[in-house]
Formats: C-alpha cells, structure tokens, sequence
C-alpha cells in the first residue's frame, strides 16, 4: 500500500496518489451491538471510523482511504484563497512519551515510532480547484461514506472579527454548493500564529464565528476542531458558547510545543509545532470524557469525535466508551493505510 511520503514535498504528495484499491473490507463492526446502526453527525455510515482533516490533500486521497475502509473522509482544510505548504520538514518523528500540554520541548527522533511533529501551516488551492475536486469526489464516494469539507478563514492583519468570520462562511458555502455533506470549521492549528488557529480558546469570538457560518450553510451538519482545552471551566464555557450552532466537536488537533533536532537546537525557528499521534491518546481520550460528562450534566446537545493517537481497535473502544460518536485516525493511518481495516476485522 502506498503511502504519504514526508521526505518528499507536499506538492509531489499531492500529485502522485495512488487509485482506490479492492480489498475485503468488513462493511459494519459485525460483533457490534450497534451494527449497522452508525451515524455522523446524523447521517448513516457504515462504521465510526474516518479520516481527519490532513493526509486527505485532495479529492484522489479521500478516494483512496475510503477504498481502505475508511467511512468518513476530510478533505484537507481548504481556503479563499491560494496558499503555499510550508517548506520542508513537514513531518518530523519525535521521541516522547504521552503529552498532555504544557511540556517545553520534545526531541527528534531517528524513526518514525508512532508520534510526529506537523508543520504544514494550513495550505490551500484556489477556490476554482478544489471546488471542482470536491464536486467530482462527492460523485465517486461509495454508498455508506461520509465526505467532510474542512474549512478555514484567512485573517488579514486590518480584518475585524466579523470579516474573518464572513471568509469562513465563504469557504463554507463553496464547499457545500460543491456537494460536501459536512463542514468543519477548524479552530485550532498550532502551526500559525494569526488568530484563525487559536479562536477555540476563546469561546465569545468561537461562538461568533460559528454563528455566521451556520447562517451561510442552513442545516448542513457542522463541525469545530477544537485543540487541547486547559480546564474544566474553560471546556465547560466553550461548549456553552458553541451548543445549538455545532452538531459536533473534534477533538484534538495535537498538541503544541517546540522541537529541538538530532543536536538539541530548536527547529522551526523556535515556533511551536503540533504534536500528532500516539502521544496524544490519553489527554485526548480524557478529554473526550470530560465533556462527554459535561454535555451530559448540562444536557447540551453535541456529538464528539475522537481524534488523536489512534492505531488499534482498543484505542477506538477506548474513545467511545469516553463518549465519542466516531473516531478519526490519521497518523497511523499515514503509516500504515491498512490499518482501518485491521481494527474491523479485530472488532
């Protein structure tokens, strides 16, 4: 199975990809008591398991992993506008063990061992293309797939909030008119450092954000990607904030700190990058259960979606025991493209 190639370009990721496979796949969890009975975000799908917004480049990918047993796919965050991918490394193993934000630094490793360092700074096609890419994606998708659209606005330095929040409603709308069946609306990335990718940690300007894109989108179902939340009053006024304008929220986009190379200097010009993969499992089932918790004391209505470190089928079971509704998986899915089809069988 071929897979995305981080030694090479994000470009040459993009155009070489390979075709949609035939393999068995197992179309439900068939020892489940919920078989045949999934749904995201209200809509059917054959199983909890997708993709999140990232390995999925364009429309070729998505059609790939859901050849792989994969029944959600998200097409990587889209834009107004063209923007190029940072240069290489845009993915750089590290050596860690579980993270839960706060720590200073992690170290590079020699080999990829399950976590890794993302620094692709949110890049985008125009508008022209990926509308057409998304529209034809849509046509080809299986029955039982769910096709996402992962959406971002592009601050400019002189913009109000209420500007910013309008790009995001645009890209919205475009992506919807193109046939996406889901919206996210990503929040939280720690490879910029403009306000688009911190405005989960501020609930008031989250809220205002996800207002105006629902009013551009009526009621196709729409998603915040959220990143790791500090403390339980912070999650709790964020939900709060959020509830009856999202119909999910995914949870986490990594975790940030700095990367210090094979000699102990920082990359990346000292910048924070997210940490993504097994490293992240346990603060991000934990949150997952807190707010399940949460939503449910409150009697908030907002489905979850676990993301983060997942690679077998108890990491899944973990997740929706913690009260996510699906379970995305990339890093070990960039890894190992089989991998959602294994955690099938094994259920």
């Amino acid at each position: 199975m071929q897979t995305y190639d981080r030694r090479k370009s994000y470009r040459w990721n993009y155009e070489n990809v390979p075709a949609p496979v035939s393999l068995s796949v197992p179309t439900v969890f068939a020892k489940s008591s919920n078989a045949g009975k999934f749904s995201f975000c209200g809509l059917p799908v054959n199983s909890p398991l997708g993709v999140p917004a990232g390995p999925l480049l364009n429309g070729k990918w998505c059609l790939y992993y859901a050849s792989l047993g994969f029944d959600v796919v998200t097409y990587k965050t889209v834009r107004s506008r063209f923007r190029e991918c940072y240069p290489l490394p845009n993915l750089v193993p590290v050596d860690t063990t579980s993270l839960f934000g706060g720590e200073q630094s992690v170290s590079q490793a020699t080999t990829m061992d399950g976590s890794w360092a993302v620094s692709y700074g949110m890049p985008s096609q125009d508008p022209k293309d990926w509308q057409v890419d998304i529209a034809e994606t849509r046509q080809q998708l299986p029955s039982g797939k769910v096709l996402s659209v992962s959406i971002v606005g592009t601050v400019e330095p002189d913009w109000t909030l209420e500007r910013l929040a309008e790009d995001y409603a645009l890209c919205a709308r475009l992506a919807v008119e193109s046939g996406a069946e889901c919206i996210e609306a990503n929040f939280s990335c720690p490879n910029v450092s403009t306000c688009d990718g911190q405005l989960f940690q501020n609930p008031v300007d989250c809220a205002t954000v996800v207002k105006i894109i629902r009013d551009a989108i009526g009621d196709t179902p729409l998603i915040g990607k959220i990143g790791r939340l500090n403390n339980d009053d912070e999650s709790l006024e964020l939900i709060q904030h959020l509830n009856g304008h999202v119909d999910a929220l995914a949870m986490t986009n990594s975790i940030a700190t700095q990367v210090l190379d094979q000699s102990g200097k920082l990359m990346f010009d000292g910048q924070r990058r997210g940490i993504c993969g097994k490293a992240t499992l346990q603060a991000s089932v934990a949150q997952t259960k807190s707010l399940n918790e949460m939503l449910t004391e409150h009697n908030l209505d907002i489905e979850l979606i676990g993301v983060g470190g997942v690679s077998t089928v108890e990491d899944v079971r973990d997740y929706l025991a913690a009260g996510a509704q699906a379970v995305h998986i990339a890093t070990a899915a960039m890894v190992n493209p089989l991998v959602a089809i294994e955690i099938k069988r094994a259920w």
